[in-house]
């Protein structure tokens, strides 16, 4: 498993790279969900997603050892984030996406000049298609979660939280491949283990609730969740251990209630966030965990929305 000592590692070798992220609050969904929320807005980061933290420290790495070339697999903002680092560290870069990739984020993976290849519509069919071409062209593939490096790189994000937010009572991270959520516990749990952490699933994209239940990696067949970046098939196998370890619990939200939360935020924050992000959101907003009057800070992990879709993700946010 990762330390924190690795995460602190990581915020040094990325600092010069990443931002600093601001934390929002709005008063109106403090008031809703019935605690003080801060919104710790990854959807404001380089690239538009947690996901530079993670790739940043494995991509640099990688060039360190010697890489000439990176590979990745991804449903949009990992293989963004490894585009962008690989361009600015001189090596080029091929993506592996889904044929049904949100289109805003394969223009911005192009953008930072990574060739696109599309393959299936899940991970359990573009990761084994992005290492062969690693093996293909002598390069190295930059995994989406499961892997020591990223998992630290996503951990600083809890550094930050602990910096920003003092006192906080308990922390809710959205859940796909558990990278973020590994690394944040880690840094949490690590340094302050009476802060709670809670992970939130999609229900319909729940591979990582049914593995916590069942005690062992569990997947699931393709989901077609609306929380694009949290579709994954199963946790991995380094992330899935920490969460066993160390989270307080894990809960599920409808595709109706990500939808209310992905509205309320735009309506209301003016915040144009990923519906992934809103899951964490809907589970406070919904009561689906144990808080009330507490300082909770709730991960927004991305912002990379194609606009041709917002119609169809927004409904009326009357509830007060």
């Amino acid at each position: 498993m990762i330390t924190v000592q690795d995460i602190h590692a990581a915020k040094a070798a990325i600092s010069k790279i990443i931002h600093t992220t601001p934390i929002l609050q709005s008063e109106q969904l403090s008031r809703l969900c019935n605690n003080q929320i801060f919104l710790k807005s990854e959807h404001l980061q380089k690239t538009g997603s947690f996901k530079i933290r993670g790739a940043t420290n494995k991509v640099k790495h990688a060039v360190q050892e010697g890489a000439k070339s990176i590979t990745a697999a991804s449903s949009g903002n990992h293989g963004q984030a490894v585009a962008y680092i690989a361009n600015q560290l001189g090596v080029p870069a091929t993506i592996v996406v889904p044929t049904d990739a949100s289109q805003c984020k394969v223009e911005a993976i192009q953008a930072y000049k990574g060739k696109i290849e599309t393959c299936g519509t899940t991970s359990a069919e573009r990761i084994p298609r992005a290492k062969q071409l690693a093996e293909d062209q002598t390069g190295v593939y930059i995994p989406p979660y499961d892997d020591p490096y990223i998992m630290a790189g996503q951990g600083t994000v809890g550094l930050e939280i602990l910096e920003q937010v003092k006192d906080a009572d308990a922390i809710v991270v959205p859940v796909g491949g558990g990278g973020l959520i590994s690394g944040i516990l880690t840094a949490i749990k690590e340094t302050n283990p009476s802060i709670k952490v809670y992970g939130a699933e999609p229900k319909i994209a729940n591979d990582t609730y049914l593995s916590l239940n069942n005690n062992k990696i569990t997947a699931i067949p393709a989901t077609s969740t609306i929380a694009d970046g949290l579709r994954t098939s199963q946790p991995g196998d380094l992330t899935f251990p920490v969460l066993q370890k160390y989270l307080d619990d894990l809960v599920l939200v409808s595709e109706a209630e990500i939808r209310f939360a992905f509205s309320f935020v735009m309506e209301r924050m003016k915040q144009l966030i990923e519906p992934s992000s809103a899951v964490a959101i809907a589970a406070l907003i919904h009561s689906r965990l144990p808080l009330e009057n507490k300082k909770v800070v709730t991960v927004v992990s991305g912002g990379n929305v194609d606009i041709s879709r917002v119609g169809e993700l927004i409904v009326p946010t009357n509830r007060q």
